[in-house]
This record gives structure tokens, sequence and C-alpha cells, in this order.
């Protein structure tokens, strides 16, 4: 059974048991193979599915590189919009809380690693179709490897 990179940004974004029992459920985990076996017809909802998976990975990364409130905030709407049933759902979901998005800047202080997890996030919003999706997934998968979650933990206890 092929893993493929989408999977592995999850399970490394969601390292604990219990975020693992609570977000990478099954219809989230196998997202990307489902959308390289939709109909034309589902393809634009399975897309998104992707989409979203994609970038509550990134926000996850980004909420325990800098405990970020507002990144987990974000990550929830994202997570509850994988439980939609179409395109247009996911749409109202995001939209009801879309000043949770403007917020995910405000009074944001981040270092390379947290301005390049942001980079990608909004390249993930911008992807278009499956080659800008995969490359995002790569350089996530990239760049979630060299993250160090301990440094804002020794800067605390300075």
């Amino acid at each position: 059974m092929q893993i493929y990179p989408y999977e592995q940004l999850l399970r490394t974004a969601f390292r604990a048991e219990a975020d693992v029992t609570t977000y990478i459920t099954e219809p989230t985990r196998t997202a990307y193979a489902a959308f390289e076996q939709a109909s034309k017809a589902d393809l634009a909802f399975r897309f998104e599915r992707v989409r979203l998976g994609v970038a509550m990975s990134l926000l996850k990364l980004l909420a325990d590189l800098g405990d970020h409130e507002e990144s987990r905030r974000v990550m929830e709407v994202l997570h509850k919009a994988l439980r939609a049933r179409s395109v247009a759902d996911i749409d109202a979901t995001i939209t009801r809380d879309a000043k949770l998005f403007e917020r995910l800047y405000t009074n944001l202080y981040v270092n390379e690693e947290g301005e390049q997890l942001l980079n990608l996030f909004e390249r993930t919003l911008d992807a278009d179709n499956q080659p800008l999706m995969d490359e995002v997934i790569a350089e996530a998968l990239d760049l979630a490897s060299e993250l160090d979650f301990d440094a804002s933990d020794e800067d605390d206890e300075e």
C-alpha cells in the first residue's frame, strides 16, 4: 500500500496520539488517494479536501513552532471544513469564520521557519492543480523535517 507524501505530511504535523485520533480520520488520511481516483464531477471537491488537509497540517506545524493560538483557531476551521460534503459547504464553513483568517497575520511574530510555513500556507490556498499542490507538499515535508519545536521553549527559559 502506497503512503502518499500528503499522508506523510499529516503524520509529521499531527504527532501526538490525541492529535492523530482527532485530526487524521480515515477520510482525511485517504483524501489524496480519493482525489486521484475521483470522477470529473467529484474532482473539485476532492482537490479541496486535499488542500484543506495540507493547510491544516501547515497551521499545526506553525502553532506548535510558536505556540500561536490564531493558527490553532484557523486549523480548527479547516478541520471543520473537512467534514463538509461539497465545495459549497467548504466555502460556507470558511466564510463563516473568515475573520479568523484575517487575524492569522495580526500581531504575528514569526522566525524564518514560521515565515516559510506561512508562505507554504498561502501557496496551498493559491494552488489550483495537482502539480502545484504536490510541490507545496514536498516543500512542506522538507521544511517540517528541519523544524526545531524546542527552540521556543528554550527562548522562554532564558
